[in-house]
């Protein structure tokens, strides 16, 4: 839960920062944090996917969790999603400061707890105590806070509530099953994340719109293909 707590406070101190001295802050500064934030999560992706032993594994896992993505229309869930929160909480809200107020918790809860860096993270903190991830992401989620509240205002300080509850779950999830987990699965579903990831910072540098949330998947079925093929002996991990 360390990560989670990080993220927490990152988030209240850039969150209240941008709120107070928003006004102060020009539209292009914003636009750079979040190219900033991008180029880094680029960073973090590549040298996550770099860890696989077998990149056969990643990519299989890949293309299975994208077909299982699309045919759930994960993205497009997740979108119709949001825009319900936001219609029953904003729609029926009279009052700039009150809509406002609402629109600045649910996009930031979304953006900051949506997203491959999440659900990776909150599970390496849970099974290793590794909240490596998590800091970054706290850090760089600390970032967006300031530029979103610049604009969104008092609402994302109050999306912490939402990460405390959703990323913590994830970790505490995790450590109950921590037995589950091996050394080779906790790899390979490192390095499908980084490839996942990937897509996150080609998004954030406005490069291409990729539907990372249809291959969140793969995060998971790279587990399972590493315990599939132990159990059909397939020689996939190289000895040391």
């Amino acid at each position: 839960m360390i990560g989670t707590i990080l993220n927490v406070i990152t988030v209240l101190i850039g969150g209240t920062i941008g709120t107070f001295l928003g006004h102060r802050f020009p539209e292009r500064l914003q636009e750079t944090i979040v190219h900033a934030r991008g180029l880094f999560t680029l960073v973090i992706a590549i040298d996550s996917a770099l860890v696989t032993k077998n990149a056969l594994i990643v990519l299989a896992s890949l293309i299975v969790g994208a077909f299982i993505g699309e045919g759930l229309r994960i993205e497009s869930r997740l979108e119709s999603f949001g825009e319900w929160l936001r219609d029953k909480l904003a729609g029926d809200r009279e009052g700039g400061n009150s809509a406002k107020f609402v629109e600045g918790f649910v996009t930031a809860s979304l953006i900051f707890c949506v997203g491959p860096l999440t659900i990776q993270g909150a599970i390496e903190d849970g099974l290793m105590g590794d909240y490596t991830k998590l800091a970054i992401k706290a850090l760089m989620d600390g970032f967006a806070a300031l530029a979103f509240a610049t604009t969104l205002g008092p609402g994302v300080i109050a999306s912490v509530i939402v990460i405390f509850f959703f990323q913590g779950g994830i970790s505490l999830l995790a450590r109950m099953s921590s037995t589950v987990f091996t050394e080779p699965m906790i790899l390979e579903m490192t390095a499908t994340g980084g490839v996942v990831l990937m897509a996150i910072g080609l998004r954030l540098l406005e490069i291409k719109r990729i539907r990372a949330a249809n291959l969140l998947p793969a995060i998971f079925i790279a587990p399972a293909s590493v315990a599939l093929v132990d159990a059909l002996g397939i020689p996939y991990y190289p000895q040391i």
